[in-house]
């Protein structure tokens, strides 16, 4: 492989990220242009009105492709300023084995929309944050220096672009520093006058060949392309089609060696295509021999039911926020989550780059293909770019043999139905080789979902189990939030699909100045109990095809991670791996079958106390912004001194709003009455902004972490059991805000 680099302002100066940034799309002959670059924030918006697009110095540096809120860019912004408008610019040569080729330049991902002017002229624009795009360039090119300028637009505030766990204020809960402008690496690559534009990759293990489908830009007569599949450097197989554009190619196998979990092969493909007899073009690529398929509540890997371990992966680096520092940086993480016994990952609310997935093909590491979809008010102005990067992603990421599904939304409610079921349709015929979930927790509104899932975050093992272990078709059903709280829908109801519990654990532990979700374990012993008891309700269900733990590593201010930011383990990481590994029950095909999809009656709950669901405006609450008291959560307390207010609380757009709260925190008291009377489940169904604590006659009950937008069940039946007395009980609320918007409603619930 031959790299070439030339510098902008040092050419001796090390270069970031000097790999290939795509090894499945790969050419020899390629230039990076990674680096330093020059560098400008343009706070008035009129940089085309003073020349920046050729010419003209901008007044910073940068080292791309790192974003100027990172570290490692040189500016270490942070979320210090908005950075709306700016712009880049550096000079290049074209190398001597580059004159006389078709010249494109590539861009691995820049947040949100791009302008790219090369010599002063518009090359092309791009809108969206996440997967590569090129442009040809030829014919914009010079003898000598050449000048590339961007713009970048990145209005995350607006709400019609998807910007994932980026903070659009201070990083806070589960949102962290943001990411600006070009973050993924910036290349210059030399094509034949016709060349391989892009290829379908297919495998089909059960007869020992792999389908492609390759498009062939370019003019050229009597165009010829040739595939060859390689195991272990020796002709596998081969193929040849003839003509322009789109080219079908099937080539047989002599020997079938299976990508597997744990246990990739990985076939080398190579393109050659020909005019005649001269070779105009060649590309290096690879595949995985594997397929998928869903039988009853089983997704098969090779016909093999494997259950996935899988960890939230959220793709953050304390000094490069989203992109790695190096490339051996991308496979150490994938490295870590095996070390703990986990065989897979949720690439959670961003869009990995090839060299990630490049690694999890290479190491036999599972991931489902997800989308960074908060920040996106899901209004119809914005359909067309989400539709349009979906589908880029789609594109780009098909022939990754480990990516085992696709999801394109995380926790929405009812009311993203129409472009999840837009979007749903679109991967399914983009791609209908893996199975697709039309959202990752909260409201499924699919009519004829192929998985399902939800989230859990139940801090208490035996809870989860319980819930979990029985008939899904009657705990999914009580598990959804009642219907009037508005945060489900009738199709979440199971239908003996294939389902996991998507979220779990996020078990806090060394949380100063930070939270994990609920209450952390007070020792080292007592989080290993907490793991392995939440790790085994998923690996003794025979119902479940899989689970995903929260999380890999600490991330800034939420610190539920196995990992510290750092990389550094928390935990013994052997004593995880043997807690998590151990075989599932439903590897074993244990009364795997699917259960009967019949429902039972919903839950006959009784409010204690109401959220604004039960009749407007609940009764008043009293109220305090200032730290009380030790005792203020005790029943005895005097509280005659503290405002009276209606719930909900807050100061947030689009929300019933009871009392105005603009402070960092809330407390507050109420009055309940209970009869003494028996009860089965007791629960607190809240939506909260941000950290929360509830007390019952000053025993907690419930501690949850972050924000959430919607109204979520939490089961505190044994909590309940403790604290609750016949008669006059009180119940005392702290709510905590760090940046946003506030809001605190919640109703207790028994039944």
């Amino acid at each position: 492989m031959t790299v070439l680099v030339i510098g902008v302002f040092d050419s001796s100066a090390e270069v970031p990220r000097p790999e290939h940034p795509r090894p499945d799309l790969f050419r020899e002959n390629w230039m990076t242009l990674n680096g330093e670059w020059q560098f400008e924030i343009d706070k008035a918006a009129d940089g085309e009105s003073r020349g920046l697009t050729y010419g003209k110095d901008l007044n910073a540096k940068i080292i791309v492709p790192f974003c100027p809120e990172s570290k490692l860019s040189g500016l270490g912004l942070g979320n210090t300023e908005r950075l709306k408008d700016v712009w880049y610019r550096r000079l290049f040569e074209v190398p001597p084995t580059m004159k006389g080729k078709r010249l494109r330049i590539h861009f691995g991902g820049v947040d949100y929309k791009a302008w790219v002017y090369i010599n002063g002229q518009l090359a092309g624009t791009h809108i969206g944050e996440n997967v590569a795009f090129n442009f040809d360039v030829t014919h914009l090119l010079k003898a000598g220096a050449n000048e590339v300028v961007v713009k970048v637009l990145d209005d995350m505030w607006s709400g019609l672009q998807p910007t994932g766990k980026q903070s659009p204020d201070q990083s806070g809960g589960c949102i962290y520093t943001r990411t600006t402008g070009i973050w993924q690496p910036v290349w210059l690559e030399a094509v034949g006058s016709s060349f391989v534009e892009s290829i379908s990759v297919t495998p089909d293990p059960d007869n020992s060949r792999v389908l492609i489908e390759a498009k062939i830009n370019g003019l050229d007569k009597n165009l010829t392309l040739k595939a060859e599949a390689y195991a272990d450097g020796k002709l596998a197989g081969s193929d040849t089609a003839t003509g322009p554009w789109q080219n079908r190619l099937v080539v047989n196998l002599k020997e079938k060696k299976l990508w597997e979990p744990g246990s990739p092969f990985l076939y080398d493909l190579k393109f050659t295509l020909y005019s005649g007899t001269e070779r105009l073009d060649e590309l290096k690529s690879y595949f995985g021999l594997r397929n998928i398929a869903i039988d009853g509540r089983r997704i098969l890997i090779n016909g093999k039911p494997v259950f996935q371990r899988l960890i939230l992966d959220q793709g953050f680096y304390p000094e490069g926020l989203w992109t790695a520092p190096t490339d051996e940086a991308l496979k150490k993480d994938i490295e870590m989550c095996m070390a703990c016994g986990y065989n897979g990952a949720r690439l959670h609310q961003k869009v990995f780059e090839p060299r990630f997935l490049y690694w999890a093909d290479k190491l036999g590491y599972l991931v489902w293909g997800e989308y960074p979809n908060w920040g996106f008010n899901l209004k119809p102005e914005g359909y067309s770019a989400y539709v349009n990067e979906w589908t880029e992603i789609l594109l780009r990421d098909r022939n990754h043999p480990s990516i085992v599904g696709w999801c394109a939304f995380n926790e929405t409610d009812g009311q993203a139905g129409e472009i999840q079921q837009m979007i749903w349709n679109v991967t399914k015929a983009v791609d209908p080789t893996r199975p697709a979930l039309e959202t990752s927790g909260w409201s499924h509104t699919l009519p004829h979902p192929e998985v399902l899932d939800a989230h859990d975050y139940d801090g208490n093992p035996t809870n989860l189990r319980d819930r979990w272990m029985g008939n899904l078709s009657v705990t999914v059903d009580k598990l959804t939030t009642p219907a009037r709280y508005g945060s489900q829908t009738a199709s979440r109801s199971d239908r003996g699909l294939p389902f996991m519990v998507s979220e779990i654990g996020g078990i806090g532990w060394a949380t100063e100045g930070g939270w994990g979700y609920g209450e952390g374990p007070k020792t080292l012993d007592a989080f290993y109990v907490r793991y392995q008891g939440t790790i085994d309700a998923m690996l003794d269900n025979p119902h479940l095809f899989g689970f995903c733990y929260t999380q890999l590593t600490d991330i800034e201010q939420e610190k539920n991670g196995l990992y510290y930011y750092d990389r550094k383990p928390k935990f013994d990481v052997k004593k995880l791996h043997e807690i998590t590994s151990r075989p599932a029950a439903y590897e074993r095909n244990e009364s795997a079958a699917p259960q009967s999809s019949a429902k039972t009656s919903d839950a006959q709950w009784k409010v204690l106390v109401g959220a604004v669901q039960d009749g407007n405006l609940c009764t008043p609450y009293k109220y305090d912004t200032d730290k009380p008291a030790q005792d203020w959560t005790q029943s005895e307390f005097d509280d005659k001194a503290w405002k009276s207010g209606l719930a909900p609380f807050g100061h947030e757009q689009n929300r019933t709003i009871g009392t105005e709260w603009t402070t960092g925190d809330i407390y507050l008291r109420k009055t309940f009455e209970y009869d003494g009377g028996d009860f089965r489940k007791g629960a607190v169904i809240v939506c909260h902004d941000e950290d929360t604590e509830i007390y019952v006659n000053g025993q907690k009950i419930l501690g949850v972490g972050g924000f959430i937008s919607h109204y979520q069940l939490h089961m505190v039946t044994d909590q309940l059991k403790l604290a609750l007395k016949k008669g006059t009980n009180t119940i005392a609320v702290h709510t905590h805000q760090t940046i946003g918007g506030q809001y605190i409603d919640l109703a207790l619930l028994v039944d």
